[in-house]
């Protein structure tokens, strides 16, 4: 799937800019900040840091004017990725503890509040079957994201987090929302 995403050392696109249309694990020869990012097509996972870690943005189509208006943490982003599309269905299991211990609970849809639905809070392992998912560490789908593609998660360090403390759990779908 191609895509198209626009970084720019400014706010409100303003100053230098780079285009990316794929993965990128370092973006750094290209700009010294980001401030403001337009994306034309495709979700896009956007990363504080090279090779795809530190801190992580689901970015869908539309317009961001400052790092706040994707809820950045900070104007540093150093590497991309794109978000495949898929149309299959949504099947992941959450552990209690690391390396699939502990209570199991397995999610097919979104949850914005695990603490309500599970009475718990804390994933240290995860199995994801089928889909692409976001990890938030808050509830309602707020905090810090973690972007999960199929696979084996032995740990939290795994997605790229430093607690097991995980809020809601939403699934990425054709996203209609339009952040203008």
């Amino acid at each position: 799937m191609m895509g198209k995403i626009i970084f720019y050392e400014g706010r409100n696109f303003e100053g230098r800019h780079y285009e990316c249309s794929g993965d990128c694990t370092d973006m750094h020869s290209h700009f010294s900040r980001c401030n403001s990012i337009r994306v034309d097509s495709g979700c896009w996972m956007a990363y504080e840091k090279p090779n795809f870690s530190g801190y992580q943005y689901m970015l869908t189509r539309g317009r961001y004017a400052d790092h706040h208006r994707w809820s950045g943490f900070n104007d540093c982003i150093r590497s991309c990725r794109i978000i495949p599309a898929y149309n299959g269905n949504y099947r992941m299991k959450i552990f209690e503890r690391s390396d699939f211990g502990g209570k199991m609970m397995e999610l097919s849809d979104d949850c914005p509040n695990l603490q309500d639905r599970f009475h718990r809070r804390d994933i240290s392992s995860c199995n994801v079957m089928e889909g692409y998912w976001i990890l938030h560490e808050h509830p309602n789908y707020r905090g810090h994201q973690y972007f999960l593609r199929p696979g084996e998660y032995n740990k939290h360090s795994d997605w790229g987090s430093m607690s097991s403390t995980i809020g809601s759990v939403r699934r990425v779908t054709e996203l209609k929302q339009n952040n203008q």
